[in-house]
């Protein structure tokens, strides 16, 4: 996982920005100063440090000459010569206080596919018993686990349960299964059960017999048998009905299985992987999945995280895909916008990695250029967004009689840097013309006019 480190003296600001960076997946430290960093943290360790210019002691610039890693400045003091200086010393970026969502991650996003890339490839390189196994990509901790286990289990005999939401890729991770196996020169049969009609899965799964019943005509193998000596992957196992639970549990006992129509039963080896999106012990408890083949299937279980909680694999996934896929149609290799980069790693992704596949193709058939907008992604994009006013609203009602604002120095509140920029203008506008709360804020009279139309604060009226 990505490794952000940030300096801010101001609880507030560091608060809010540590919560927003966690949200998209960033690992985060903190400090109060460049001393205070320099003794806590191994700086070479960092991804990227994050500093405010003006610190306690010495300035933020003081950590560019400590340590090879980028470091992107921020200031409420903004002005061209700081800017200047700072990339002068070797600052990779300049961002200036106060700054919305969009602009850090976007800042973030310049920095990593600019100065990090080579950097982070190389000190992601997994050891070899970190391999990622074979079809699979992610670095996030979840995966690696994953991967451990996977490597783990793959050597046995014994059934594996695959548990995580739909679009997850639990296939690959049967299939993932299988190829490390000592099976792995034999059959590798994938059964969606929710797929084959409740009156014929008995005779997909154990085959039949000529005459069993009306349209047998001829004998028929089924796919447990079709899986000897190999892997049989049961897709959403919940979707069983309870007449073939018993006499798939019978098959994992006994290793025999007997056709329909047939009095003769036969021996079978088969590992047994299954999945399911459902909660199969609440099903349990319901009455609708046999508890002893629950049991029974659950020996090993691995769980699928979904792809809002695997931080920066979402964008090394995104490439992997957007290639294989201008590959497959037939066009030159494309590349993601900035916004589009911002929109894939903030959206929820509640289809997973199925859903980030249709919304690459569709945006690699429909672009009439190299780089893919945000727009042609077809993403829900208000999942993203933030509502300013509502927030301007929450502050408005927090208002005492006498029209000042309570606000409370508790630098754990959930603040977003929009939030904080406009409790600011709110609190101190009593007390300060438009001049001085723009100096103060660190931007132009423009700019912070532009601010207040956006967020729908009004200015306070003249002897009010």
């Amino acid at each position: 996982m990505t490794h952000i480190l940030i300096v801010e003296d101001e609880d507030v600001i560091r608060s809010a920005l540590r919560r927003l960076l966690e949200r998209n997946g960033y690992q985060v430290s903190e400090a109060v100063s460049v001393q205070d960093a320099t003794d806590r943290h191994n700086l070479d360790a960092m991804d990227v440090i994050i500093s405010d210019l003006r610190l306690p002691g010495l300035p933020g610039t003081e950590l560019i000459k400590r340590t090879p890693t980028p470091v992107l400045i921020m200031t409420s003091y903004a002005s061209l010569r700081s800017a200047i200086d700072s990339m002068k010393i070797g600052a990779v970026d300049y961002i200036s206080k106060p700054f919305e969502h969009s602009e850090i991650l976007a800042a973030l996003t310049r920095i990593f596919g600019e100065n990090i890339k080579a950097k982070n490839v190389i000190r992601r390189q997994p050891r070899p018993s970190e391999e990622p196994v074979k079809g699979m990509v992610g670095s996030c901790a979840q995966m690696l686990e994953l991967f451990r286990r996977i490597r783990k289990v793959a050597q046995t005999n014994s059934s594996v349960l695959i548990q995580g939401e739909s679009g997850t890729g639990k296939e690959l991770v049967a299939r993932a299964l299988h190829e490390a196996s000592s099976r792995r020169d034999s059959n590798l049969i994938s059964v969606n059960c929710a797929a084959i009609p409740e009156n014929l899965i008995e005779s997909e799964l154990f085959g039949h017999e000529k005459g069993a019943f009306t349209g047998a005509t001829s004998t028929r193998t089924g796919l447990i048998e079709a899986a000897n000596n190999g892997t049989l992957f049961l897709d959403e196992i919940g979707e069983l009905p309870l007449e073939a639970q018993a006499r798939l549990l019978r098959v994992l006992q006994e290793h025999e299985i007997r056709k329909v129509g047939s009095v003769v039963s036969q021996k079978v080896d088969v590992r047994l992987v299954a999945a399911t999106h459902r909660d199969l012990k609440q099903f349990v408890r319901e009455g609708r999945f046999r508890e002893d083949l629950f049991y029974r299937i659950n020996v090993m279980p691995l769980h699928l995280p979904p792809l809002r909680e695997r931080g920066n694999d979402i964008l090394e996934l995104a490439d992997l895909i957007l290639g294989s896929t201008c590959k497959r149609i037939g066009v030159d290799l494309m590349h993601f916008s900035a916004n589009a980069i911002q929109v894939i790693t903030t959206y929820p992704w509640p289809g997973n990695v199925r859903e980030l596949e249709n919304a690459i193709e569709r945006a690699v058939i429909l672009s009439e250029d190299e780089e893919i907008p945000m727009e042609l992604l077809g993403l829900d994009v208000e999942l993203v967004k933030i509502d300013h006013k509502s927030s301007y609203a929450t502050l408005q009602a927090s208002k005492a009689d006498n029209g000042t604002v309570k606000i409370e120095d508790d630098p754990q509140e959930d603040l977003s840097l929009e939030e904080y920029f406009q409790r600011f203008v709110l609190e101190h506008q009593e007390q300060m013309n438009e001049t001085e709360l723009a100096q103060k804020l660190g931007i132009s009279r423009k700019c912070l006019w532009e601010r207040r139309q956006r967020f729908a604060i009004p200015r306070r009226k003249k002897g009010a």
